[in-house]
Order: C-alpha cells, then sequence, then structure tokens
C-alpha cells in the first residue's frame, strides 16, 4: 500500500510574541515559509545583528535550506525538497527584516505595493538587515504576486488576499494542498480605511480547515488605555489638535509605511502639511504624490524632489500659524512650546527602551507630545468577529504574547509551541 503524503505546518518562531513570525508548511516534495521578520527585543542591547547571534538569542530561527550560505556561520545550503519559496504578507520590519538572509535560491513572493515601499525605504540603508557582500540599500531578488492572483509551489498553492492593515499592501494568504485549505491572516484589523477588505478575506476563508491567525488584540487583557476608534478619527482629532492650538508650532511624525494615513492627513490638514525631504522623496516614488518638503541642516538634497515644493526651515519657524511639518530626527531644533504629535512613529511604544529616553528629551526640551495613535491590529473583539465569521474547523493564535486568550467557539483549537510540527488530516 503506497503512503499518502500528509500537509504538515511546522511554527519555527513567533508564536509567543508580536512580531518575528516563520511559519513553513510543506506537503511531499513541495513546501513554502512565511513571513521573513525577525523577533523585537531591544532590551537584549545586541552588540550585532550577525546570523549567529539572532539565532543564539532566539530571533530567528535555525534552519536549513533558507539562509544564504555566505553568511558567517550559516549552514550550508541543504533542502529535500524540489519545490521551495517564501511569502511576505506586509512590510513592517517583524515580517521583512531578514529577507536579506534568505538565500536567492528560494524565491519570495511579496505584493508589488509591499516591494515598491521597501525598496524606496531601504534607500536610506538602515530597514532590512543588509545581504552579505552587498551595500546597505541593497534588497535581494523580490517577485511580484498581485492581489487575488494564485501560484503554485509544486503541490501548494497560495492566493494573496489584501486585508486592512497599518501598512500598505498587506494581504492575507489563502493555501491550499493537495488535502487541506489553510488560511493566514497576516496581521489586519476591521477599523482601518478598508474593513471590506478584511471581511472579503474573512467570506473566502470560511470553513478553512486551519486558521493561522495573529492575536495581538488579546495580547493585554488587563490594559485600559483610551484608544482611537478608527483610522478616520484619527485624522478627525489631528485635524482638531490643530485648529485648537491657532498660533502654536505643530510638528508631527507616522510611520512610514503608513502612507495611506500620511496622505489623508495632508488631504484633511487646516494648515499646509510640509514633510522631510526623506518622506516627502518615499510618497512620490510608491504612490507618485507630490507633497511641499524641507530640509533639515546638513541634509543631502534629493534631485527628484520638485523645487518649486521646497519650503525653508526659516519659514517653518516663522511661520508657525501657517505650517505643520513632519519631523523624524534632530529633535533638539523643535522649539519651547512647540507640539509635536507622536502617530505610531518610531519609537513605537513603551516596550521599546528608546521610547522613554525621546519623552524625556522633549519635556526638558519644554515640547509637549501628543499621542496619537490607532492599532494596525484588531481588537480583541474584532478577532472575535473575524474567527465568527470564517468559522475554522480549527485554529492556531500566533503573534500574540497570550495567544491562549484567542478562542474558537466554531472549532478546535490547538495552542502550538515555538518548533513545532502539526501534520493535517
Amino acid at each position: 500500500m503506497e503512503l499518502k503524503d500528509k500537509t504538515v505546518v511546522t511554527y519555527h518562531r513567533g508564536v509567543d510574541t508580536i512580531g518575528g513570525t516563520n511559519i513553513e508548511i510543506s506537503y511531499g516534495n513541495s513546501h513554502i515559509f512565511f513571513d521573513l521578520g525577525i523577533v523585537f527585543k531591544p532590551e537584549l542591547n545586541l552588540e550585532n545583528e550577525h546570523y549567529d547571534t539572532l539565532v543564539k538569542n532566539h530571533l530567528i530561527p535555525k534552519l536549513s535550506g533558507f539562509y544564504d550560505e555566505q553568511l558567517p556561520s550559516a549552514p550550508s545550503w541543504n533542502s529535500d525538497f524540489k519545490y521551495s519559496a517564501a511569502f511576505v504578507s506586509h512590510l513592517h520590519l517583524d515580517h521583512t527584516k531578514m529577507i536579506n538572509y534568505v538565500d536567492e535560491r528560494l524565491p519570495i513572493y511579496a505584493t508589488p505595493e509591499t516591494i515598491k515601499v521597501l525598496n524606496a525605504i531601504n534607500e536610506q540603508q538602515d530597514f532590512l538587515l543588509p545581504a552579505w557582500e552587498h551595500s546597505n540599500n541593497y534588497i535581494r531578488p523580490i517577485n511580484q504576486l498581485k492581489i487575488n492572483q494564485k501560484i503554485s509551489i509544486g503541490q501548494i498553492e497560495v492566493e494573496f488576499v489584501p486585508v486592512d492593515h497599518d501598512a500598505d499592501g498587506a494581504v492575507a494568504f489563502l493555501i491550499h494542498t493537495p488535502d487541506n485549505f489553510i488560511a493566514y491572516t497576516g496581521d489586519l484589523r476591521l477599523h482601518g480605511f478598508h474593513p471590506e477588505w478584511t471581511r472579503k478575506f474573512m467570506e473566502k476563508a470560511k470553513n478553512c480547515d486551519l486558521l493561522i491567525s495573529e492575536g495581538v488584540g488579546v495580547s493585554f487583557p488587563n490594559e485600559n488605555r483610551l484608544e482611537i476608534s478608527s483610522e478616520n478619527d484619527l485624522v478627525t482629532n489631528f485635524c482638531k489638535i490643530i485648529k485648537e492650538n491657532i498660533h502654536s508650532p505643530i510638528t508631527f511624525n507616522t510611520y512610514p509605511g503608513n502612507l495611506s494615513r500620511l496622505i489623508e492627513i495632508c488631504n484633511q490638514c487646516p494648515r499646509k502639511v510640509v514633510l522631510s525631504a526623506s518622506r516627502a522623496n518615499l510618497l512620490k516614488k510608491v504612490t507618485g504624490i507630490q507633497e511641499s518638503y524641507y530640509y533639515l541642516p546638513g541634509e543631502k538634497r534629493i534631485l527628484d524632489l520638485n523645487p518649486e515644493n521646497e519650503v525653508s526651515l526659516a519659514d517653518l519657524f516663522e511661520y508657525p500659524e501657517k505650517y505643520v511639518w513632519q519631523i523624524e530626527q534632530q529633535f533638539e531644533l523643535l522649539k519651547p512650546g512647540t507640539i509635536y504629535i507622536h502617530s505610531d512613529a518610531e519609537p513605537l511604544g513603551d516596550f521599546d527602551p528608546a521610547y522613554h529616553t525621546f519623552i524625556e528629551k522633549l519635556e526638558k526640551q519644554d515640547v509637549q507630545m501628543i499621542r496619537l495613535t490607532c492599532s494596525g491590529h484588531a481588537t480583541s473583539e474584532e478577532l472575535g468577529e473575524i474567527i465568527a465569521g470564517i468559522k475554522p474547523q480549527l485554529l492556531t493564535p500566533i503573534h500574540s504574547f497570550h495567544p491562549e486568550n484567542l478562542k474558537n467557539p466554531f472549532g478546535k483549537r490547538l495552542l502550538v509551541q515555538n518548533g513545532q510540527s502539526l501534520v493535517l488530516r
């Protein structure tokens, strides 16, 4: 009697952390990986981010047939599979940072928008880990897979489905093997600019055999923090701050990958929005939109920007009631009495040791910081609604400090461990 191949899901990393997801699905001579970030633990204060350092500190998994064998201490290339590929759900670092550590014999797929933003952001040479013996702004080849397009990696079929997240180009995956239907949420929510995308994914993933779901929203059960209810609400509150402080100098910053929020701020703000030259260049390269910009002292000029859109730094200081400007470095230039709106920019929050240092510096300058945040992740209530909409036969929660808090009233739930393999029936 011939033995039948089975679908095997291995949760290499990212089960009990927010970030660093790395999952492998195999069937017969075919296998795929997703995602390609590292676990974010700045408190470790690592001397470097070399391959062996990251593996030793459990920030990336130790895998064969995956890493660039030229990396010092990385294993030699060895794979038992005929068909292999890796997939990226969205551009955030906890899903992309080690892209350049992946051997170029392993093809990587992402949406065109994700690729475009990654290339633009990494031009400053400080986003992704650098590839071995390449310049720091190099990105290894990534193949485009358009939304709602399917691709077969041997006997495994993958389809990208758009979802709402605070990163442009974010997708969930629908994965079919000969025996099983698996859905992977990536990161998603129902309170962004396009909740209909997430609802469409719920519909397409309905009754899947396995749902691999992020669980950020159930990570902080005892936290009672007032949150902005939606992206639209955030932009409304942003504009309200401007209107209530007519004569105050106002600056702000956002996460560079959330261009949709930045565009809405520019469109709705009652003052003229002026971006840093680097952010204006990013926006232009990805969307074609050209906004006003300025240079900080000593900054290199960007030839692709329209000189007619430049506003001098002197004018920003001299006419504070006319402008609201975006700042991402040299905060020491801000004058006492300035309002600074921190809108999901880096440093990201309390879990980052740099965050408290950042706040203290602003306080010493007599700069008033207003934190205006809207989570890119589904709330606990939204996660319940998403699971209810999909009704998976089996749920494995990941990407959460407390995956045990995510329930599945419609089928089974399994709390997996990092490194665990699950054989589907």
